[in-house]
């Protein structure tokens, strides 16, 4: 088998990771709430915003198939720089052009980069000793990740939505994220082989990590491109950012949770209990009377949706050898994007129903609910549960 140089965790530093992952958040969060919300004022139909989600995240799709291999040959340090310039140059077409044609070709080119993005930031972190450790870093890449988009929302607010004025912060952010790896060049993971997944090997990883991917993709994919048309019917443009920022703050809060049970409770009723949350919080947001009842409802939502991915990313990687995690993370991302290329195009469909995006997302919740459950009965069942220091919980 020909292997690649990647990387290991001996000694290698989340330091540079998370900074230039934070950078980015706050640039993606505040992009993907301007995209929808500018459409209007830039004389393109409103209709684009579910076809603009959904080509992004074709274009996810397509990274996620030639990233290990991208990061293999260059190395994490140069590739994340490689992926953040694309990223940069996409953003800078878009601020100078109001075709949906070119719109689109450059958030089908942005998937693909951000993709990459994500396969360098999360193996790199994932490449620790134990479960735990793998954990704990994943629960720092989310709160950097989420709390980053939340901050971003805001930009809303202080830049308004009109005019390449917008687009150009979000490009400088980009461009700052680029800093961190070209900056600090110790800490780098040391390079090892790299060995891809077999086919055969992929039926090894638990189906129920690959569902939790899918899923997530299904209502992240949703959460970004069409929440803020949604909430808009309802309320300013200051609102729909604030609304927007809850979400991801929840998003963010409840992390240190996850990776506090991510290693102590199985991990597919793990799941399930975010997935009776995240129906709660659809409840809470559809009977609220008064504001206080609406950004509860919002914050909830962001913390079950958001907490799908990190558990599961960690079952998958569970018990993949060291060399092959950067396979794995290309695997899960592959996983998430398929749902987030079709997320947006059902929910757009579903806007237009009663119940509208609300419905889609009860759906999506409680269909994986019941899922999970019955996966933690096989699980149980078989003896592989997934966890180390198991809470038990009778289903």
């Amino acid at each position: 088998m020909q292997q690649n140089p990647v990387m290991q965790a001996d000694r290698n530093s989340p330091l540079v990771p998370v900074l230039s992952l934070s950078l980015f958040a706050v640039a993606s969060g505040f992009l993907m709430s301007l995209i929808p919300l500018a459409l209007d004022a830039r004389g393109m139909s409103v209709n684009l915003a579910s076809w603009l989600a959904s080509v992004f995240y074709a274009g996810l799709l397509g990274g996620a198939l030639i990233s290990a291999r991208i990061v293999g040959k260059f190395g994490h340090r140069s590739a994340l720089v490689a992926f953040l310039l694309i990223v940069v140059t996409t953003v800078g077409l878009m601020a100078f052009s109001a075709s949906p044609a070119a719109w689109l070709f450059a958030r089908f080119v942005a998937g693909i980069a951000v993709a990459g993005v994500f396969v360098v930031i999360e193996s790199w972190l994932l490449m620790a000793d134990t479960e735990k450790a793998r954990a704990k870093r994943l629960g720092l890449y989310m709160a950097s990740l989420y709390g980053g988009s939340a901050l971003g929302q805001l930009g809303i607010g202080m830049f308004g939505t009109e005019g390449a004025m917008p687009l150009i912060v979000v490009a400088s952010l980009f461009s700052a994220a680029i800093l961190p790896p070209l900056v600090f060049k110790k800490g780098r993971p040391k390079a090892v082989g790299h060995a891809s997944i077999k086919v055969s090997e992929m039926k090894t990883l638990p189906a129920a990590a690959y569902i939790g991917c899918i899923v997530s993709g299904l209502v992240l994919g949703s959460i970004y491109g069409l929440l803020p048309l949604e909430l808009e019917s309802n309320y300013s443009h200051d609102q729909v950012g604030a609304l927007m920022a809850i979400v991801i703050l929840g998003g963010m809060v409840v992390q240190p949770l996850v990776s506090w049970l991510n290693s102590r409770m199985e991990k597919a009723l793990l799941m399930a209990l975010f997935c009776f949350l995240g129906l709660l919080s659809i409840a809470m947001i559809e009977i609220a009377t008064v504001s206080a009842g609406m950004m509860a409802g919002m914050f909830l939502l962001g913390a079950s949706a958001f907490a799908l991915y990190p558990v599961a990313i960690t079952l998958a990687c569970r018990n993949v050898d060291e060399s092959k995690i950067v396979a794995a993370a290309e695997l899960m991302l592959l996983s998430y994007s398929v749902g987030s290329v079709i997320g947006p195009v059902l929910a757009g469909e579903a806007m237009s129903m009663n119940g509208g995006l609300m419905l889609y997302f009860v759906v999506c919740f409680a269909a994986t609910l019941l899922y999970m459950l019955g996966s933690t009965k096989r699980n149980r069942s078989t003896g592989t549960d997934g966890v180390d220091e198991a809470i038990s919980v009778d289903i």
